[in-house]
């Protein structure tokens, strides 16, 4: 097998058994198993146990920032960014692999490493909704990121609660719901250039 294609194999492998019972109960062996190879061919492609979820981490939040990003650029009317924006929470913790558990639920916070990487994806998820904020209301760069963090911080933290709820509520019904609460809200900063007549 190729090389990309076994190192592939392996992340598949050990996003199953990591999002199954976590890092610490994790083992490497349970993780050569899953993938069907020894544990030596494991070694092979990744050091330890620790660079081996690092690597699961980085992909999960790279897909994650991809999907804010492409939300943001799907069209260039502000509501239906808003609203493309929440279903992209919505579709990545609906995702049934689980990478987001990687992502927001790890039991592995306070490892500077993991730590550093999803406030980085927080950040950049953020960051490119903050840009489209300052082009469109004048903002400066704190106030864009501050009212970006408050947007994204309430999308994926009402589709991390909805997910626990057990199909109580339809996920589009909740995508509507925060989206609508979401779009109130940042809808009511004047566009750069109209008045100014509540901030």
């Amino acid at each position: 097998m190729p090389r990309s294609a076994r190192r592939r194999q392996l992340l598949a492998a050990a996003q199953e058994v990591f999002v199954a019972v976590g890092y610490h109960a994790a083992a490497m062996d349970d993780i050569a198993t899953k993938a069907g190879v020894s544990k030596p061919v494991l070694y092979q492609h990744f050091p330890g146990k620790l660079p081996l979820y690092l690597a699961l981490l980085d992909a999960s939040a790279e897909a994650l920032v991809a999907a804010i990003r492409a939300a943001l650029a799907s069209t260039p009317d502000n509501a239906a960014r808003v609203d493309a924006t929440v279903r992209a929470y919505f579709e990545y913790v609906s995702d049934d692999a689980g990478a987001f558990r990687l992502v927001f639920e790890s039991d592995l916070t306070a490892e500077p490493a993991v730590r550093e990487r999803v406030d980085r994806a927080n950040q950049m998820c953020a960051a490119a909704v903050s840009d489209v904020i300052a082009a469109d209301t004048g903002f400066d760069t704190e106030a864009a990121m501050l009212l970006a963090a408050g947007l994204t911080g309430a999308a994926q933290v009402a589709a991390r609660w909805w997910l626990t709820q057990d199909d109580a509520l339809p996920r589009a019904r909740a995508e509507d719901l925060v989206s609508a609460l979401s779009w109130r809200g940042i809808s009511g900063f004047p566009r750069s250039g109209e008045p100014d007549t509540d901030h």
